[in-house]
C-alpha cells in the first residue's frame, strides 16, 4: 500500500506565515505549536486530525462568524478553535518543539520592535 501524504505542509506553512504577520508573535505562537505537534511522529492520528482541522479552519476563508460583518465577534470562533485544540494537545509539546517554534518566531519577527512605555 502506498503511503501518501494527505496534508500539503508547504501550503499550510505559507498560509500560517501570512496569518502570523497579521495577528502578531504572541498570537501566532500557539498556532505554530499546533503545527509542529501535528508534524511530530509521536502525535496520535486522532490528535493530528484535530490539529489539521483547526489549522484549516483558521487559514481557510470559510468562517462560521464572518469577521467582516461582526468585527470583534468574528474572531471568536477562531480563538475558541485554537484554544480547544491547544488545550487538548499540550501534553505533546516537548522542549524541542518549543525551541523550534521560538526560532521560527525569531526569524519571522526579527524586524519587530516592541512598543516602549514612556512615562513623563
Amino acid at each position: 500500500m502506498e503511503n501518501r501524504q494527505m496534508i500539503s505542509y508547504a501550503q499550510l506553512w505559507e498560509k500560517m506565515k501570512g496569518y502570523a504577520r497579521k495577528v502578531g508573535r504572541v498570537s501566532a505562537r500557539p498556532v505554530l505549536l499546533l503545527y509542529y505537534v501535528m508534524k511530530s511522529e509521536q502525535t496520535p492520528k486522532t490528535d493530528k486530525l484535530l490539529i489539521c482541522s483547526t489549522l484549516s479552519y483558521l487559514v481557510l476563508p470559510v468562517d462560521i462568524l464572518d469577521a467582516r460583518r461582526l468585527p470583534l465577534i468574528g474572531w471568536l470562533d477562531e480563538i475558541v478553535a485554537v484554544s480547544v485544540a491547544y488545550k487538548k494537545i499540550c501534553r505533546h509539546i516537548t522542549p524541542e518543539i518549543e525551541a523550534e517554534v521560538d526560532a521560527v518566531l525569531d526569524r519571522w519577527f526579527a524586524d519587530y520592535t516592541p512598543y516602549e512605555l514612556i512615562i513623563d
